[in-house]
């Protein structure tokens, strides 16, 4: 396989982040360090375009988004697709969590506000909520694996903490009593459902990079 023409890096020597938002760049470049493989995201792909996240679960967007990105760059590409649910909410914001206070306008500050407004007569013992991580690993032939990972706290009455992104300064971590927002990256990665999914996903990596370099060869 040539090697990609605006990077002059070979697909067998990296992977793509199928994703363009720079929190979550970071987060994942130290999860997948690992691998031991250059990491790249869609931001090096301006000509890729966009994927809906249609799905109606974390793994059904997380596959959409590997699969489009994988198809329009010619790497391995690997997503994630994550978000809050709140019991006293049913499970919401849940997949809308990126779109839960102004539909493809929202913003971080935006949903915060909305979660902490539906949430602000919900008493203590009502509060829990999880973090919900599906990632997934698709081959431009259409190989592919997928993890999920959960991060179970509850969420606080006001917003704590200038860490992190999304959700992060009302997601309180039980066993720490501080915000996903408070806690340093090192920590963080230890704790979170982006944490767990990834090492599922590492444990599946082996053999699936091996059938993606032997078709690659092919």
């Amino acid at each position: 396989m040539p090697e990609n023409p605006l990077l002059s890096v070979s697909p067998r020597a990296a992977v793509i982040l199928a994703t363009r938002n720079p929190g979550k760049i970071g987060e994942l470049s130290v999860l997948l360090r690992p691998f031991g493989l250059r990491v790249l995201g869609l931001s090096h792909f301006p000509e890729a375009g966009e994927t809906k996240e249609t799905g109606a679960t974390f793994a059904e967007n997380a596959l959409l988004k590997a699969m489009f990105a994988a198809e329009a760059t010619g790497f391995v590409a690997v997503a994630d697709d994550s978000g809050l649910e709140a019991d006293a909410l049913g499970g919401a914001p849940g997949v809308f969590s990126a779109r839960y206070s102004a539909g493809e306008a929202s913003t971080d500050a935006g949903n915060v506000e909305k979660l902490l407004k539906e949430m602000r007569a919900v008493e203590a013992g009502r509060r829990g909520a999880r973090f919900r991580c599906c990632m997934a690993a698709c081959t431009p032939q259409g190989d592919r694996i997928t993890a999920e990972g959960t991060w179970e706290g509850r969420i606080a009455e006001t917003a704590m903490g200038e860490n992190g992104f999304g959700y992060d300064p009302v997601f309180l971590d039980p066993e720490t009593g501080l915000t996903a927002a408070q806690m340093s990256v090192g920590e963080k990665n230890r704790r979170s459902h982006r944490a767990a999914a990834a090492a599922g996903l590492l444990r599946l990596w082996p053999s699936f990079w091996d059938r993606w370099l032997r078709a690659a060869a092919g």
